[in-house]
């Protein structure tokens, strides 16, 4: 079998996980990457951060991350060279790109497409600002949103901020590829949309005030033999967790329905439920959920995961050559399988000799003229047809009023407005740019509508456990038989097959599970969901995949079913513990605060009630830089920065920025070029001068909201053509202006609830 991407040429150029993690994806798929490194080797060569002495060779991570690709050094780097690759992927700032002979000049008289891949873009005004993955989530909301209020906010523990940018970067691969031009992408961008739930919409829509710091109530408790996590989104979700646990009576109270109003009583919910986790085991636990279709899961780690029995069925995991078990692609195609693991290159073990060729062009958007149905609901599905909609396809979104997207309703409601389901700020986030229709699909009159939506398409996108569309009758064999060449991209929580393919599984299980929340939160304190970003992910992930089924189709004409497990994407997110853990015995853990990178990272208070500021000291350079800065104290002569000075650094650092007022502080850290940041709740981020200056937030007119303003994808441009839908806005324009159903024929159908505009029940 061909891959999906067989016979395109990438340029990895940058010593960023991101642009490795990207390169990683196009390799799996087909794609032959070349990276740029220094003639002494990537950074990421070198990189173990369970602090384990470095043997001969590559490190475990490097070697998952650079397995199958090629190696030039830098000198190696000509106009020729890019021009005769059909993609570029450029992880610096630009006065990183100009070091390197790749200054504005050089890439604006560049052939081939360049994708960027830097901290804040290189259009505004922070692109050479110093920022670390630390420091960004910190201006990105997302530290700001976690943690008990009596203590610190916490920060997600690892590279989840990498391995969002880099499946952002290798989807705007592809798009490039299409003839989408060059893209200039911002990390800060990428994380702000997937490290924080849209909280500036929340803000708008829901009239409501900052909460502060929280954790979700219930989320990570202590059974008897080890720790269970839990995630709910509904109301139905809390009732039926109530009666699992034995407390029918906190069911009985409608504020409890929410999460705020659990975060607010969880000092009694937590003493309630307790004791009955502390008497069962873990297996018991997740076994009643499953019952109860709760989502809830064991909390796994590095040491645990690979043997888990789901993953042992699925063979989820991989003996890589370089001597260590890892993580498969995160993804299976029916007719183009991922490559096989392979080896890192040596160290400038190619010429680089390729040929130049035509590469295609376009005026338009990347995606004009796709057409897609959408089937997804909550987060991660919509996440994925969002960003395709916002590269131009014509994404229409299938809803009922029997079972309407379910993040409608999530999170609360507006007693002062009629249709309140029209204002969840989640939904608002990740559907602008699409059409709604309504389609009852347990109907036959909702069966044949959807089977002529499919035989139009060119896409048909879900994300429901893998039960539902078997129910429906609406398997991929039955689509093709509407459309043989339809691509079907299916985004099961955790697959389609194995011992757990029917569970219910949200983000923050698979966070939980897969061993994110295991690496974050207090030293001394429970495992810490990341709080969703997965969802976003896992949906990015998607979205790529479906542009490398729409090239393998337009080279060969054929469709073919994609399965794109959320479980599987977060394995690869949490590879770098599971790897270490392999090939070194050594677990990663919960570190609150101060990483596993650098010897000094922490989030630090200031003056002024509950301000906070996040500080990485990433170097010797940046060790000097802080001790000028501090006025050359007498406690930092002869201090060396290295892991053992860390706590005697951290805790100066600390005494100094606790009597200076936050912002402040941080203006001083980064004009030394000290990366640092402001702990910002997560609605402020609506004020950030970077995301302001690069038109991130773009403002478009809601029938029933009013003016929005809607984030775009994490590249420059103009994106946002229009806002969310209503329920069944679009009824009219898609069955009857489409299909050609008259007045009486749509009448008759809203009649019999197989369409309509309003949920039943309501």
């Amino acid at each position: 079998m061909t891959s999906p991407l067989s016979g395109i040429r990438v340029l990895e150029i940058g010593d960023r996980i991101a642009t490795a993690y990207c390169g990683k994806l196009l390799r799996d798929a087909g794609a032959e990457v070349v990276m740029v490194e220094p003639p002494t080797g990537h950074r990421l060569r070198r990189y173990r951060p369970t602090g384990v002495a470095a043997s001969e060779g590559d490190s475990p991570f490097f070697s998952f991350l650079a397995g199958g690709k090629h190696s030039i050094t830098t000198p190696s780097v000509t106009p020729a060279l890019l021009n005769s690759a059909d993609i570029v992927i450029l992880g610096a700032t630009p006065e990183q790109a100009a070091d390197m002979g790749l200054g504005a000049d050089e890439i604006a008289c560049c052939t081939t497409p360049v994708v960027t891949v830097s901290n804040f873009g290189w259009g505004g005004p922070w692109a050479e600002l110093p920022a670390t993955e630390f420091t960004m989530q910190a201006w990105c909301g997302s530290t700001g949103s976690r943690g008990e209020p009596e203590r610190p906010p916490i920060a997600v523990g690892g590279d989840l901020g990498e391995f969002i940018a880099g499946s952002y970067a290798a989807f705007f691969a592809l798009a490039a590829h299409r003839g989408g031009g060059s893209f200039d992408m911002s990390v800060l961008e990428a994380m702000t949309t997937s490290m924080q739930v849209f909280s500036w919409l929340r803000k708008e829509l829901m009239l409501l005030e900052v909460v502060g710091r929280s954790t979700e109530v219930p989320s990570v408790e202590r059974a008897k033999d080890g720790y269970v996590g839990i995630s709910m989104a509904t109301g139905q979700q809390w009732q039926d967790f109530c009666a699992m646990v034995e407390c029918p009576d906190l069911a009985d109270v409608p504020e409890l329905r929410f999460q705020v109003g659990r975060w607010e009583q969880r000092d009694l919910i937590r003493a309630r439920i307790g004791d009955w986790f502390a008497t069962h085991t873990v297996a018991e636990i997740v076994e009643l959920a499953e019952l109860f279709r709760i989502p809830m899961a064991a909390i796994g780690n590095g040491e645990t995961l690979s043997g888990m029995d789901h993953f042992v069925a699925r063979k989820s995991f991989v003996d890589h050559p370089a001597g260590f078990r890892a993580p498969g692609p995160p993804w299976r195609m029916s007719r183009t399988p991922a490559l096989p693991p392979a080896l890192p290159p040596a160290v400038g073990d190619t010429a680089g000799d390729w040929t130049p060729r035509n590469k295609p062009t376009g005026t338009g958007l990347p995606l004009d003229g796709v057409r897609i149905v959408d089937l997804t609901a909550f987060w991660a599905g919509p996440a994925a047809t969002h960003l395709l909609a916002m590269l131009g396809a014509d994404v229409v979104k299938i809803e009922s009023v029997q079972r309407p997207d379910g993040m409608r309703f999530a999170g609360g409601f507006r007693p002062d407005v009629e249709r309140w389901w029209e204002y969840s700020w989640v939904f608002h986030g990740v559907n602008s740019g699409k059409r709604s229709v309504t389609l009852d699909l347990e109907s036959d009159a909702g069966r044949a509508l959807f089977g002529r939506m499919v035989a139009d398409a060119d896409v048909v996108i879900e994300n429901f456990t893998p039960r539902v569309m078997e129910n429906f009758g609406l398997g991929y064999e039955a689509l093709r038989e509407f459309n043989e060449q339809i691509i079907e991209v299916r985004m099961p929580g955790f697959g389609l097959d194995g011992p757990w393919r029917d569970r219910v599984g949200f983000a923050m299980t698979m966070e939980q599970l897969a061993g994110l929340a295991w690496i974050t939160g207090y030293p001394d304190g429970l495992p810490t969901a990341p709080r969703g970003a997965c969802d976003p992910l896992a949906g990015v992930h998607a979205a790529f995949l479906t542009l490398a089924a729409l090239e393998f189709r337009r080279r060969t004409g054929q469709g073919q079913l994609i399965e794109v497990p959320m479980i599987d994407v977060v394995l690869n997110a949490s590879a770098l513990q599971i790897i270490e853990h392999d090939a070194a015995g050594v677990l990663l853990t919960r570190r609150g605060n101060r990483g596993h990178e650098c010897a000094v990272q922490n989030v630090y208070v200031c003056a002024g009630y509950d301000q906070w500021a996040a500080v990485s000291i990433r170097d010797d350079s940046d060790w000097a830089a802080l001790t000028a800065l501090l006025g050359q104290p007498n406690w930092a002569r002869g201090v060396s920065y290295t892991a053992d000075a860390g706590d005697l650094i951290d805790g100066h650092l600390a005494e100094w920025l606790a009597t200076r007022p936050r912002d402040e502080a941080v203006a001083a850290l980064l004009a030394a070029g000290i990366p640092a940041a402001p702990v910002l709740q997560p609605p402020d981020v609506i004020d950030n001068p970077s995301l302001q200056a690069r038109d991130f937030f773009q403002t478009v007119s809601h029938p029933l909201c009013g003016p929005l303003p809607y984030p775009r994808p994490p590249v420059a441009g103009h994106f946002v053509a229009h806002a969310a839908p209503l329920l069944g806005q679009h009824n009219a324009d898609i069955f009857g202006g489409v299909l050609g159903l008259t007045d009486q024929d749509l009448a008759r159908l809203e009649a019999d609830d197989v369409i309509g505009t309003w949920p039943l029940g309501l």
